[in-house]
């Protein structure tokens, strides 16, 4: 699933490709992704112009004309595509109905288009009026951006305090942390030589501000996250930019995905290991993580 650097990756390339373009049409291709369509979805869109292009944790906010914003999750699979006036000497709108799993074609009055596509459906849109975006039922709740320059291990503190579950798990809450999924839990924790399973609350201090292990925790999420967007997000399976690059962040993957390879830290001779967290695959160097 695109976590915040995939997220930041798409937003970023959709200011660049559509600051300003105005939507002549929309054609919605099924009944919904993992929610139905909104009643007048299309309609809602048609004739607006994209204002704005923000993110919130792993939701992205386009900013239209008419004080409405779209908000879209990428799931699992969900990916959107720019695709100019000509494609392979055919009209763009015609090449692009092809795609069984192409759900939601955004026909701009320049001739482009630009297009959702999401094999699994476990994506989701609506719109909303940009009022009332701090009311929404999701982006609403979500916690702090660990990118954002307010963040440091005061604010990580106080979203810890208290919390008697893994560490991991806090970072995966959306609500504790918005943005950070699997990879960069597991990226950010071995950077910050801190074990996945310790408990969240043990970060913080008698007095409830940050112990070591949270000022060397939110320095590295800061640092994680800003790599991986530099790099373009991590490419898997499913995620490529809408310009159709690839993310090269995994090159540089510490833990993730390396169970059995001997450790990267320096002067670490520990092994990789492996195991099942809360249903998910979590990444450990047993010897420097503590």
């Amino acid at each position: 699933m695109p976590e915040l650097p995939e997220v930041e990756t798409v937003r970023r390339v959709l200011e660049h490709r559509l600051s300003d373009a105005t939507i002549n049409r929309v054609d919605v291709r099924c009944a919904g992704l993992r929610n139905p369509f909104q009643r007048g979805f299309a309609s809602m869109l048609k004739g607006s112009r994209f204002e704005g292009f923000g993110r919130r944790g792993k939701y992205l906010l386009l900013q239209m004309s008419r004080t409405q914003t779209w908000i879209v999750h990428l799931g699992m699979t969900g990916m959107f595509t720019v695709v100019d006036r000509q494609v392979a000497g055919r009209p763009a709108s015609q090449r692009l109905y092809e795609g069984r799993h192409d759900h939601v074609v955004v026909k701009l009055e320049d001739g482009r288009c630009l297009i959702y596509q999401d094999p699994r459906k476990f994506g989701s849109m609506e719109i909303v009026p940009t009022s009332e975006l701090h009311h929404h039922a999701a982006v609403g709740r979500l916690g702090p951006e660990p990118i954002d320059p307010t963040f440091d291990d005061q604010v990580l503190a106080s979203q810890l305090a208290g919390r008697r579950c893994s560490i991991k798990a806090a970072l995966m809450n959306q609500r504790i942390v918005a943005g950070i999924g699997n990879i960069y839990a597991a990226e950010s924790l071995f950077l910050a030589r801190i074990s996945p399973r310790r408990m969240a609350s043990s970060l913080v201090g008698i007095h409830g501000g940050p112990g070591k292990r949270c000022t060397r925790l939110a320095a590295a999420l800061a640092d994680v996250l800003g790599r991986a967007i530099a790099a373009g997000g991590s490419t898997l399976r499913d995620f490529l930019s809408p310009d159709g690059i690839s993310g090269s962040f995994p090159q540089s993957f510490r833990v993730y995905d390396r169970e059995g390879l001997v450790c990267r830290r320096r002067h670490c001779a520990g092994i990789i290991q492996r195991y099942v967290q809360d249903g998910r695959s979590t990444f450990v160097c047993p010897k420097c993580q503590r």
